[in-house]
């Protein structure tokens, strides 16, 4: 898709297919982050991610023809995981492209969905697209993107903006993990529709930050392999050019935090929040830990900060390893 933005009827549609559809999630203090921390907790979400939302939003809409056909995409676990439910629900067939370290609790649980699982060998989720994209043209199948589409980017980052505000409406800051950005800038469009001041912030690894230096650069890196082995592995690869203006204009702007602090950030929910959290999403923590204090101090005083903890599908080597070790 070369350009999008996301509109109110995007909105609309994606609040309309998700809000029956999902979970409630909850939003809850966490003061050892800090005085004004909390975490919205997308670990409860049906298939452990926010994801589901995005695919309930794009699967809706589909033709009737569409939905014949059925879709094929990529992703490094909770989008495949998300499309598989959406798909199972409404009766599309799915086909899911992974990279080869995909974690097996995320490849598992797609295809216990229903989905076929394509392990594709190599590392990185840009060659597993470059994949899926041209399986989805020998089958006439949609191809569904994890983040460059207004649906998705509207369902999963849209109706997680919209809840936030609605179960705490002053909110400060709202700060999100960022791959190829669907979900920071459908937390920007939703925080534009209510009206809202509070700024978007994005966390990305410091081994695969795409969006980070597509940002200073000016143009979209389109495929980036990682530069050293990642935890968190559902935000590698590259970006486009529609959603880099999307992020663009909705983020104050995208720290970085290392694979250490990930690791520790994973360890402290674990021990500390009683919250197990993968490594996409354990970005958040490190962030408040490494970013916090200094954010705070940007911020009118007064009004939450919002973590978006995205995921808990953890596979037990890591459990083990990272959390257990």
């Amino acid at each position: 898709m070369t350009h999008w933005t996301i509109e109110p009827r995007h909105l609309d549609r994606a609040a309309r297919a998700v809000g029956h559809r999902v979970l409630l999630t909850p939003l809850i203090p966490a003061p050892s982050l800090g005085p004004r921390v909390w975490l919205k907790l997308e670990t409860d979400q049906v298939t452990g991610s926010f994801k589901v939302r995005g695919a309930l939003a794009r699967l809706e809409v589909m033709t009737p023809a569409e939905r014949r056909r059925g879709v094929v995409a990529a992703s490094a676990g909770n989008h495949g995981l998300g499309l598989a439910e959406a798909g199972q629900r409404l009766g599309v067939g799915v086909r899911v492209y992974v990279p080869k370290g995909t974690p097996l609790v995320k490849r598992d649980g797609i295809a216990a969905r229903g989905a076929v699982v394509v392990v594709i060998d190599d590392e990185g989720y840009d060659a597993a697209e470059a994949a899926a994209r041209g399986a989805a043209k020998e089958l006439d199948a949609l191809f569904v993107s994890p983040f460059d589409d207004p649906y998705v980017a509207a369902g999963n980052g849209g109706t997680l903006g919209a809840e936030i505000l609605d179960q705490l409406p002053d909110v400060a800051a709202i700060v999100a993990p960022v791959g190829g950005g669907g979900l920071v800038a459908g937390l920007g469009a939703a925080r534009d529709a209510a009206g809202s001041a509070a700024k978007i912030y994005g966390v990305q690894s410091e081994a695969c930050p795409a969006m980070r230096r597509s940002l200073e650069e000016g143009s979209a890196i389109l495929t980036l392999a990682a530069t050293e082995p990642t935890l968190a592995e559902g935000l590698e690869g590259g970006v486009t050019e529609a959603s880099l203006a999307a992020v663009r204009g909705a983020v104050e702007r995208v720290d970085l935090v290392s694979e250490a602090q990930i690791a520790e950030a994973m360890r402290f929910a674990h021990d500390k929040l009683g919250v197990t959290v993968e490594g996409s999403a354990a970005t958040v923590i490190a962030w408040a830990q490494a970013h916090g204090k200094k954010v705070d101090e940007e911020l009118p005083a007064g009004g939450a900060i919002v973590l978006v903890v995205t995921g808990s599908n953890v596979d037990d080597d890591v459990r083990r390893r990272i959390l257990l070790g």
